[in-house]
């Protein structure tokens, strides 16, 4: 039997691409709002269909290593939930993640690949030509973008005594605890386990399983530790506080400094995880949450459609002491900053032209006139 994610007929348009005043691009699939407490607020597609959580489950993962006695905090804690882009600090970190449970890069089973940030591939080729060495083109599991999670994972495994070799397996305990807070927390059995880009197990939600479980881990992780949680989440609210803390203490972690998650993380004082296939998960430090899915696979409009539903939702008008830090003004200006723009030739100064953008689908924009109305 082969399982599937929602169709296209239960679809909703998400966001269009308009060049030079056509549009010639659609970007449909679901998405949900819920508000603290996980009631839905805004319901677009069928996000009570499973997706392939992909890298917006990596908070949960990183809860599940620090609950078995993975010794992480400050950026360490970042990292494990993150999907770096390879800057010099990320490496170090991770390298001293690693090192701390005396464990090796040779430990990790993420693929091999070339840092992202181009600064750091230089830095690396230009010593490596220094040294005289021929093969001057750096390409490591430490530089692959999970590096971070999957040092947490072999922490955690060394902290209860389980085999390192075999941490990717889903019998194995760490990913058998990791099974167990992405249920306590979404409320949700995932209805499908896969391998994902990096090798790990990952799990099939509801979007609104993943909306709801990632709102929960942002407000219990942003509480003075005095709120009565009635969940089994409620366990792991020294993790969450750890994590939440540790990402928006240094957003650049997360992703990478300038990049959207990260500029979210920064700017907003909203945390943001995005993952493989067009997924995105947002969620404020009160709780509201809101999670994407577009069908194509593609992220170009994922962060243009999570905070405008957030804002349409009221979020920002709730978050305390940010009145004036998230107003529509600076929510507006973030879009635009995550957002490319739709580009073509170039202006009589030589720089490249803009000639269109993306813009709101049909079916979200009819969810802003009435919120106006």
């Amino acid at each position: 039997m082969t399982f599937s994610t929602f169709t296209a007929a239960q679809a909703a348009e998400l966001a269009v691409v308009e060049r030079s005043g056509f549009v010639e691009s659609r970007h449909i699939g679901s998405a949900v709002v819920l508000d603290p407490q996980g009631s839905p607020l805004i319901s677009l597609g069928a996000p009570e269909i499973p997706v392939f959580t992909r890298s917006s489950l990596k908070p949960l993962q990183a809860i599940a290593a620090m609950s078995l006695g993975a010794q992480l905090e400050g950026p360490a804690a970042a990292l494990a939930a993150a999907s770096h882009k390879c800057e010099a600090g990320h490496v170090a970190v991770v390298s001293a993640m690693l090192e701390n449970a005396g464990l090796s890069v040779s430990d990790l089973q993420c693929p091999s690949a070339h840092p992202a940030d181009g600064a750091f591939r230089r830095q690396l080729q230009e010593s490596a030509r220094a040294r005289g060495e021929e093969n001057t083109d750096p390409r490591s599991p430490l530089y692959f973008n999970c590096s971070g999670k999957h040092a947490a994972f072999l922490a955690a495994a060394r902290a209860i005594g389980a085999d390192t070799a075999t941490y990717l397996s889903p019998e194995h305990p760490v990913q058998q605890k990791v099974a167990e807070v992405v249920t306590a927390f979404a409320s949700e059995e995932p209805s499908a386990v896969g391998i994902d880009g990096c090798g790990a197990p990952v799990f099939a939600l509801s979007l609104t399983g993943l909306a709801r479980a990632i709102g929960r881990v942002i407000r219990i992780g942003s509480s003075d530790g005095d709120a009565e949680e009635a969940g089994a989440w409620a366990a792991y609210e020294s993790e969450a506080r750890t994590l939440t803390e540790a990402v928006f203490a240094d957003p650049g972690t997360i992703e990478g400094h300038g990049r959207p998650n990260s500029t979210v993380i920064d700017k907003l004082g909203v945390f943001a995880k995005g993952g493989a296939e067009g997924v995105i998960v947002m969620a404020t430090r009160s709780g509201y949450a809101v999670a994407v899915k577009c069908l194509d696979g593609s992220s170009r409009a994922t962060g243009l459609v999570a905070l405008t539903l957030l804002q349409w939702a009221g979020a920002f008008d709730v978050e305390p002491g940010a009145a004036s830090a998230s107003g529509k003004d600076t929510v507006d200006a973030v879009i635009a900053a995550i957002t490319d723009p739709v580009t073509g030739g170039r202006d009589s100064e030589g720089r490249t032209n803009v000639v269109g953008r993306l813009e709101l689908g049909e079916d979200i924009a009819t969810i802003g006139e009435r919120k106006r109305d």
